[in-house]
Protein backbone atom coordinates (compact mmCIF):
# COMPACT_ATOMS: atom_id res chain seq x y z
CA UNK A 1 0.00 0.00 0.00
CA UNK A 2 0.87 3.81 -0.26
CA UNK A 3 0.95 5.25 2.82
CA UNK A 4 1.49 8.64 4.42
CA UNK A 5 2.13 8.88 8.15
CA UNK A 6 1.37 13.04 8.08
CA UNK A 7 3.39 15.38 10.76
CA UNK A 8 5.76 13.03 11.44
CA UNK A 9 9.59 13.66 11.68
CA UNK A 10 10.95 11.26 13.57
CA UNK A 11 10.43 8.38 10.99
CA UNK A 12 9.02 5.81 13.19
CA UNK A 13 5.17 5.07 11.82
CA UNK A 14 6.73 5.00 8.53
CA UNK A 15 9.43 2.74 9.03
CA UNK A 16 7.44 -0.03 11.02
CA UNK A 17 4.96 -0.18 7.37
CA UNK A 18 8.41 0.08 5.07
CA UNK A 19 9.76 -3.10 7.18
CA UNK A 20 6.46 -5.03 6.17
CA UNK A 21 6.88 -4.17 2.48
CA UNK A 22 4.73 -0.74 1.82
CA UNK A 23 5.39 2.13 -0.05
CA UNK A 24 5.57 4.58 2.89
CA UNK A 25 6.40 8.36 3.20
CA UNK A 26 6.41 10.44 6.24
CA UNK A 27 5.65 14.22 5.66
CA UNK A 28 6.31 17.16 8.51
CA UNK A 29 7.19 20.86 8.59
CA UNK A 30 10.83 19.54 9.98
CA UNK A 31 13.64 17.04 8.32
CA UNK A 32 13.01 13.58 9.41
CA UNK A 33 15.13 12.20 11.81
CA UNK A 34 15.56 8.57 10.11
CA UNK A 35 17.12 9.22 6.66
CA UNK A 36 14.35 7.58 4.57
CA UNK A 37 11.52 8.54 2.44
CA UNK A 38 10.51 11.78 3.51
CA UNK A 39 8.65 15.17 2.16
CA UNK A 40 9.48 18.32 4.09
CA UNK A 41 6.65 20.84 3.72
CA UNK A 42 2.97 21.05 4.27
CA UNK A 43 1.15 17.59 4.14
CA UNK A 44 -2.47 19.66 3.00
CA UNK A 45 -0.80 20.47 0.02
CA UNK A 46 -0.24 15.93 -0.95
CA UNK A 47 -3.81 14.87 0.68
CA UNK A 48 -5.42 13.90 -2.79
CA UNK A 49 -1.90 12.41 -4.24
CA UNK A 50 -3.43 8.73 -4.44
CA UNK A 51 -2.89 7.70 -1.27
CA UNK A 52 -4.32 4.03 0.54
CA UNK A 53 -3.93 5.04 4.22
CA UNK A 54 -2.97 7.82 6.73
CA UNK A 55 -1.88 7.47 9.86
CA UNK A 56 -1.83 11.26 11.13
CA UNK A 57 -0.20 12.86 14.32
CA UNK A 58 -1.46 16.75 13.94
CA UNK A 59 0.26 19.13 16.59
CA UNK A 60 -0.90 18.27 20.19
CA UNK A 61 0.16 21.75 21.47
CA UNK A 62 -3.52 23.54 21.04
CA UNK A 63 -5.60 20.54 21.14
CA UNK A 64 -4.20 18.60 24.09
CA UNK A 65 -6.44 18.31 27.54
CA UNK A 66 -3.41 18.70 29.62
CA UNK A 67 -2.43 22.38 27.99
CA UNK A 68 -6.10 23.79 27.47
CA UNK A 69 -5.70 25.22 31.50
CA UNK A 70 -3.33 27.82 29.75
CA UNK A 71 -5.73 29.34 27.93
CA UNK A 72 -7.99 30.35 30.76
CA UNK A 73 -4.44 31.48 32.56
CA UNK A 74 -3.09 33.79 29.85
CA UNK A 75 -5.68 36.23 30.32
CA UNK A 76 -3.99 38.46 28.28
CA UNK A 77 -3.43 36.17 25.59
CA UNK A 78 -6.84 34.47 25.49
CA UNK A 79 -8.54 35.03 22.36
CA UNK A 80 -5.10 34.61 20.12
CA UNK A 81 -4.66 31.06 22.32
CA UNK A 82 -8.47 30.02 20.90
CA UNK A 83 -8.29 31.35 17.60
CA UNK A 84 -4.43 29.01 17.64
CA UNK A 85 -7.19 25.89 18.95
CA UNK A 86 -9.62 27.19 15.90
CA UNK A 87 -6.65 26.54 13.72
CA UNK A 88 -5.61 23.66 14.77
CA UNK A 89 -9.39 22.19 14.81
CA UNK A 90 -9.16 22.98 11.47
CA UNK A 91 -6.69 21.66 10.43
CA UNK A 92 -7.41 18.24 12.08
CA UNK A 93 -11.08 18.35 9.98
CA UNK A 94 -9.10 18.56 7.05
CA UNK A 95 -6.97 15.48 8.00
CA UNK A 96 -10.32 13.45 8.98
CA UNK A 97 -12.09 14.68 5.42
CA UNK A 98 -8.87 13.75 3.27
CA UNK A 99 -9.60 11.80 0.42
CA UNK A 100 -7.99 8.44 1.14
CA UNK A 101 -9.83 5.23 2.12
CA UNK A 102 -7.83 4.34 5.25
CA UNK A 103 -7.13 6.83 8.07
CA UNK A 104 -6.07 7.22 11.70
CA UNK A 105 -5.69 10.04 13.70
CA UNK A 106 -3.65 9.98 16.79
CA UNK A 107 -3.28 12.70 19.50
CA UNK A 108 -3.54 12.49 23.55
CA UNK A 109 -6.65 12.98 25.53
CA UNK A 110 -7.73 16.42 23.82
CA UNK A 111 -10.43 18.97 22.48
CA UNK A 112 -10.97 16.88 19.12
CA UNK A 113 -13.09 14.61 21.11
CA UNK A 114 -15.40 17.43 22.40
CA UNK A 115 -15.16 19.64 19.43
CA UNK A 116 -15.04 17.16 16.43
CA UNK A 117 -15.79 13.49 17.81
CA UNK A 118 -14.94 11.10 20.66
CA UNK A 119 -12.27 8.94 19.64
CA UNK A 120 -12.53 5.82 18.86
CA UNK A 121 -10.40 4.37 20.97
CA UNK A 122 -7.59 4.97 23.69
CA UNK A 123 -4.73 2.96 24.14
CA UNK A 124 -1.74 3.05 26.64
CA UNK A 125 1.74 2.17 25.63
CA UNK A 126 2.15 -0.44 28.28
CA UNK A 127 -0.28 -2.72 26.00
CA UNK A 128 2.58 -2.37 22.88
CA UNK A 129 5.69 -3.49 25.61
CA UNK A 130 6.85 -0.11 26.63
CA UNK A 131 6.81 0.42 30.53
CA UNK A 132 5.17 3.74 30.48
CA UNK A 133 1.62 5.63 30.43
CA UNK A 134 0.57 7.91 28.21
CA UNK A 135 -2.85 8.18 26.81
CA UNK A 136 -3.12 7.67 23.55
CA UNK A 137 -6.53 8.38 21.36
CA UNK A 138 -7.20 6.75 17.87
CA UNK A 139 -9.68 8.34 15.43
CA UNK A 140 -10.24 5.88 12.94
CA UNK A 141 -12.11 5.51 9.31
CA UNK A 142 -11.87 2.34 7.79
CA UNK A 143 -9.61 0.83 10.16
CA UNK A 144 -10.34 -1.76 13.18
CA UNK A 145 -9.13 -0.93 16.66
CA UNK A 146 -5.61 -1.88 17.52
CA UNK A 147 -5.22 -4.96 19.21
CA UNK A 148 -2.85 -4.75 22.41
CA UNK A 149 0.33 -6.85 21.70
CA UNK A 150 2.32 -7.14 25.25
CA UNK A 151 0.69 -5.53 27.83
CA UNK A 152 3.10 -4.59 30.74
CA UNK A 153 0.53 -3.08 33.17
CA UNK A 154 1.68 -4.37 36.07
CA UNK A 155 5.77 -3.97 35.66
CA UNK A 156 4.59 -0.38 34.71
CA UNK A 157 2.73 0.10 37.55
CA UNK A 158 5.37 -1.01 40.13
CA UNK A 159 7.59 1.33 38.27
CA UNK A 160 7.79 4.77 40.18
CA UNK A 161 5.56 7.95 39.05
CA UNK A 162 8.49 9.67 37.19
CA UNK A 163 9.55 6.81 35.25
CA UNK A 164 6.20 5.29 34.39
CA UNK A 165 4.89 8.62 33.39
CA UNK A 166 8.14 9.87 32.03
CA UNK A 167 6.72 12.01 29.31
CA UNK A 168 4.50 14.11 31.88
CA UNK A 169 7.54 14.65 33.87
CA UNK A 170 9.09 16.52 30.99
CA UNK A 171 9.40 19.74 30.54
CA UNK A 172 7.01 21.73 28.00
CA UNK A 173 10.83 22.78 26.39
CA UNK A 174 10.97 18.85 25.48
CA UNK A 175 8.63 18.88 22.96
CA UNK A 176 10.61 17.42 20.15
CA UNK A 177 11.24 14.39 22.39
CA UNK A 178 7.75 14.10 24.24
CA UNK A 179 5.76 14.07 20.38
CA UNK A 180 8.10 10.82 19.88
CA UNK A 181 5.98 8.11 18.93
CA UNK A 182 5.94 4.24 20.40
CA UNK A 183 7.80 1.41 18.36
CA UNK A 184 5.79 -1.34 20.05
CA UNK A 185 2.28 1.08 19.10
CA UNK A 186 4.03 1.88 15.29
CA UNK A 187 4.63 -1.93 14.87
CA UNK A 188 1.31 -2.87 15.88
CA UNK A 189 -0.28 -0.56 13.51
CA UNK A 190 2.24 -1.94 10.53
CA UNK A 191 1.22 -5.46 11.41
CA UNK A 192 -2.13 -5.16 12.44
CA UNK A 193 -3.66 -2.49 9.55
CA UNK A 194 -0.89 -3.14 6.94
CA UNK A 195 -3.13 -6.37 6.30
CA UNK A 196 -6.26 -4.77 5.56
Amino acid sequence: MKILVACEYSGIVREAFKKYGHDAWSCDLLPTDIPGQHIQGDVLKILNDGWDMMIAHPPCTHLSVSGARWFVKKAGKFRKDIKLRENALDFVRKLMDAPIPKIAIENPISVIASYIRKSDQTIQPYQFGHKERKAVCLWLKNLPKLKPTTNLYEETMALPPQQRDRIFWMGSHKGHERSRFFTGIADAMAKQWGNQ
